[in-house]
């Protein structure tokens, strides 16, 4: 058995998708219509047929709620391994993105960054 799909929960999934392949780098996977949302799906372009990640729509209550509660606690909704945290937080501040912090050591190097979709992601290097 393998992980072929993880998801999150996105308040906006046409500003997700933006922010997603535009600012972090992913690819766009799959998007299919599927009643009032769609099914995309985000790949890595270092592994395309690896695990992908599905924007999903906050629209239930309890995702929305369990989205506005770990965001207010400060819990990163997922975490991406990236090779150089450094250099990637600079390329990503350069595009605009948004940090809780730099980069610190903690055990590994970790950073939170603000995905403007109402959570936060951890980048982390190992």
């Amino acid at each position: 058995m393998k992980i072929i799909v993880t998801s999150i929960f996105v308040q906006d999934q046409d500003k997700a998708l933006e922010f997603y392949t535009e600012k972090l780098g992913f690819l766009k996977k799959e998007d299919v219509p599927v009643g009032e949302f769609r099914w995309i799906t985000l790949v890595s372009t270092d592994e395309q047929d690896g695990t992908e990640l599905l924007l999903e729509p906050n629209d239930h209550p309890a995702a929305k709620d369990y989205q506005k509660k770990i965001f207010a606690d400060g819990i990163p909704a997922t975490m991406f391994g990236v090779a150089d945290i450094h250099q990637e937080y600079k390329r990503l501040v350069e595009k605009g993105v948004k940090f809780t912090m730099e980069p610190t050591k903690m055990g590994e190097l970790a950073i939170a960054v603000d995905d403007t979709c109402g959570n936060l992601i951890q980048i982390v290097q190992k």
